[in-house]
């Protein structure tokens, strides 16, 4: 079975990449924006003519989050006229497409894990273009897996686990937003979580348990904490104080809680997920 990963070159997409000899039955292509310009259909149509996919793994996206804020037409050609255009190829093509979206299309304002059926309403541009590419894929395809997910980090690209620890070298002091509440995901475990999806799907052609899901590694904490725990693990000895988001200022607006509830994914694909304290390298 052959695997198409756009974004091959991200941070999800390299977390992809230290994965693909563990899987022998799947054939992963990985592709640079370069090569597959999600914003260009006949772009994409190329590459799926040369790679004949079963399965798509969408790692592309514009994820800088504040300067969404004030580039917002290049947010949505990249999050949701993207996604739309790669749904459409997908369909043409008889291709399955796993979309990793976000907890942005929340607006923080439950006090309880997000479940998948929840009401979005998404505070920023990023947030919006990303939900609005989620309705397009469910409009557009049927055979799709949108997976949300929270707070990636990993050893690759730029991400808070490598800023910390960037800092935590350059300064004495360092002060971390302890009012926003949600979970940091291994991206390395999320790759793990997708190509269970692609396993599972193969297996249970019958039942392949399309939809809308929620993975984050388990459990809740603030910036603060992720932060004081990355120090601990690290060795890293500075002095951390807490801050709330009104002391830290960004142009886009955060959900103050966006912890999302992991049943339906486990339950669909037989998922074991580790809780975030263990899961940080």
């Amino acid at each position: 079975m052959v695997v198409l990963v756009t974004g091959g070159n991200g941070q999800l997409g390299q977390a992809l990449q230290a994965k693909v000899a563990q899987h022998g039955n799947l054939q992963f292509y990985f592709a640079a924006s370069a090569e597959a310009n999600i914003t260009n259909t006949q772009s994409l149509i190329d590459v799926f003519i040369k790679v004949k996919p079963h399965f798509c793994i969408n790692a592309a996206a514009y994820t800088a989050v504040d300067k969404a804020e004030s580039e917002p037409d290049k947010a949505f050609a990249i999050n949701t006229a993207g996604a739309q255009n790669l749904a459409e190829v997908c369909k043409s093509f008889n291709t399955v497409l796993l979309h990793v979206s976000t907890d942005f299309v929340f607006d923080g304002s439950k006090q309880q894990p997000y479940i998948e059926t929840d009401l979005t309403n998404p505070q920023s541009v990023y947030g919006v273009t990303k939900r609005d590419g989620e309705l397009a894929i469910e409009k557009v395809l049927d055979k799709h897996y949108i997976v949300r997910t929270s707070w990636l980090y990993s050893q690759y690209g730029n991400n808070f686990l490598k800023t910390m620890l960037r800092l935590g070298t350059e300064r004495d002091e360092l002060n971390v937003v302890n009012d926003q509440t949600g979970t940091p995901t291994n991206a390395n475990n999320l790759a793990d979580a997708l190509i269970s999806i692609i396993n599972y799907n193969i297996l249970h052609p019958e039942k392949p348990n399309f939809g809308t899901y929620h993975y984050s590694n388990e459990g809740q904490c603030t910036w603060y904490d992720f932060a004081k725990k990355i120090f601990e693990l690290h060795n890293v000895t500075i002095n951390l104080k807490p801050i709330p988001t009104t002391a830290y200022p960004t142009p886009a607006k955060r959900p103050v809680y966006s912890v999302m509830d992991k049943h339906k994914i486990k339950q669909a694909f037989n998922l074991t997920i580790t809780n975030w304290e263990s899961a940080i390298i």
